[in-house]
């Protein structure tokens, strides 16, 4: 007996579909093989007489075996594991390094330039009654601890298919492997860091920390954009570590602050920053960094985080110098990342009510995997008289803020990722202008006239409308560079160097869109290298060498390098990171004063 050709389209058709699924949700080899099993089995059902039934038999057939399936899908499900901190089956294990707590040991990379030491605890694990409190010392261990494995992420909403989809479409940086069946794990103990060393005995390098972005509501230290291993490489030492996020990280109520011996609330990741920059400035001579040369860096929210850690006077001799990407919060009121504490502890209430919690302790009963779905976004610090004490740019202003020089930019297509869904029109153009420039929006729209978006980007999911280009950069300027702009101000008021820069080099991943320099900066286009052509992997070479310039120095020129001027030559001027690298005009430099206007009658 023959398959009919209706059966044969619509099975090819489902176990098509089913295998994406199976692939993007990394699901394990058991999914594959269950899925090739009862497929041939339903095609052997056919050939025996099921394709001769009744249409309503052949329907609720069809429908079992769709049931199968997405059982398959689910007993296939991917393990959650911890990712190994380099890419190498059996690396060599490091000497023992000894610190504040026990001794431990690391992991050699590939060509053993470098070691690695990864998931090394800095604080004592925030669950139970430690949920929402400052971060407590950690714990010493007895023997030596092998750190070969970044610790689990931080808390936060995990969806293995959307990250795929992310990779296909966003970052276009998608492979297919029979080694990734996994999703990352992930944990409320998650207050772990890593470092990358330059290998064998050496002794007052300088120290780079990085603060990875997502909002505050997500990320995750094994992110390969900006693994330290190139600049170690190089030789400096490089840090990284995890935070508390959303409700675990920037949860507000007046309940704990009562009980807080320092009256704080709402700024828990904020804390567990600034104690991992106190681990690393006690314990970093251990790995032959200096703790009298630690520079501070960040992107995205974890740009807004090293703004905040430069106002803190909790952070106050943790750090040196600070390099900031694509945030900021020194405007008067800030655009993201930052919000009074009164909008705080509403939501605090309303999370309360959401878990009909009637107390703090009753919300810490709460699992962490339940919590962690919570409606409401706690994407943002606040004043909480502790860990800030004022709105950030009143700090500045006294002169009281912690980084004696900065290195801070911006991309072109900052708010492109951010605004893709948005259909901006001529005729509302204007009015979709009004929430970031309130009165100013007219005259936004004379600097930036209605034109369309430039489709030569590689995210091309967009509502579009003939105005979208210029809604585009004009939102970019007020949630990202305005915010650079004013930090670099207010820093070079105060005598301090501050550099600037411009990232507009488009390629085959991100391009110039928000995110698109950190694999240039850090060192990492390797990793994906077919997205990237030579003249890429040269511009990552010119960054990372005024990278490490800055960190060294404070000052990112050096021989072979194009002069890159202070800001306080000309403020209207950044250094383009493109093809050719030069100063350039601020493309956004003259929506600056309309930003200023708004926010100074901002109530």
């Amino acid at each position: 007996m023959k398959l009919r050709k209706g059966f044969v389209v619509i099975l090819v058709l489902v176990l098509l579909v089913f295998a994406f699924v199976l692939e993007i949700g990394h699901n394990t080899l058991l999914g594959w093989a269950a899925l090739l099993l009862v497929s041939a089995g339903y095609v052997v059902l056919h050939l025996k007489g099921l394709s001769e039934r009744k249409w309503y038999f052949r329907l609720f057939a069809w429908f079992c075996f769709i049931v199968v399936l997405l059982g398959i899908l689910r007993i296939s499900s991917p393990p959650a594991k911890q990712i190994p901190a380099v890419d190498v089956k059996n690396p060599e294990v490091t000497k023992v390094v000894t610190v504040k707590q026990g001794q431990l040991t690391g992991v050699y990379n590939g060509d053993k330039s470098v070691e690695v030491f990864a998931g090394i605890p800095y604080a004592k694990p925030p669950v139970g009654e430690l949920r929402w409190k400052e971060p407590q010392e950690p714990d010493s261990w007895d023997g030596v601890r092998a750190c070969d494995a970044f610790a689990p992420m931080s808390m936060q909403q995990q969806n293995v298919y959307m990250d795929s989809l992310s990779s296909i479409f966003g970052y276009h940086n998608y492979e297919i492997s029979l080694k990734d069946n996994f999703k990352e794990a992930m944990s409320e103990d998650s207050l772990y860091l890593n470092v990358w060393k330059p290998s064998g005995d050496i002794k007052n390098a300088p120290v780079l920390v990085f603060i990875h972005g997502g909002s505050l509501t997500g990320g995750h230290t094994s992110f390969d954009a900006y693994n330290g291993e190139t600049l170690a490489s190089k030789g400096i030492v490089v840090v990284n570590f995890a935070y508390r996020l959303n409700v675990f990280g920037y949860y507000a109520n007046e309940e704990l602050a009562a009980e807080s011996e320092n009256g704080t609330t709402g700024n828990y990741g904020l804390l567990d920053q600034i104690q991992a920059l106190k681990w690393v400035k006690e314990n970093i001579a251990s790995f032959g960094g200096n703790p009298d040369e630690i520079t501070v860096a960040g992107e995205s929210a974890g740009s807004s985080s090293v703004n905040a850690v430069c106002v803190s006077p909790l952070a106050k001799g943790l750090f040196k110098r600070a390099v900031a990407e694509s945030s900021g919060i020194t405007a008067k009121t800030p655009y993201h990342t930052f919000r009074p504490i009164e909008r705080a502890l509403e939501m605090g209430e309303n999370i309360m009510k959401e878990f009909s919690a009637s107390s703090v302790n009753d919300l810490r009963k709460v699992p962490a995997e339940k919590l962690v779905n919570t409606s409401y976004t706690n994407s943002a610090m606040t004043v909480d008289g502790y860990a800030i004490t004022e709105q950030p740019y009143l700090t500045y202003e006294k002169g009281e803020n912690n980084e004696e020089a900065l290195l801070n930019g911006f991309n072109a297509h900052e708010a492109d990722l951010f605004t893709m869904l948005n259909k901006v029109t001529a005729e509302n153009y204007v009015d979709s202008l009004r929430g970031v420039l309130g009165d100013n929006a007219e005259k936004a729209a004379e600097l930036f006239p209605p034109e369309k978006q430039d489709k030569a980007y590689t995210i091309v999911i967009d509502q579009g409308g003939d105005a979208k280009g210029s809604y585009d950069k004009v939102i970019s300027a007020a949630w990202f560079t305005y915010s650079h702009y004013n930090w670099s101000r207010l820093l070079s008021s105060q005598g301090k160097d501050v550099y600037e820069y411009y990232f507009s080099m488009d390629n085959s991943s991100l391009g110039s869109f928000h995110a698109g320099e950190m694999p240039y900066l850090y060192g990492n286009l390797f990793r994906h290298d077919r997205l990237y052509t030579d003249e890429d992997m040269a511009l990552s070479e010119t960054m990372q060498s005024y990278l490490l310039n800055f960190v060294k120095t404070g000052n990112p020129n050096g021989n072979g390098l194009p002069e890159w001027k202070k800001f306080s030559d000309n403020e209207k001027q950044v250094l383009e990171f493109n093809k050719t690298v030069k100063m350039v005009d601020d493309p956004y430099y003259e929506l600056y004063a309309l930003i200023d206007d708004y926010q100074n009658n901002l109530k």
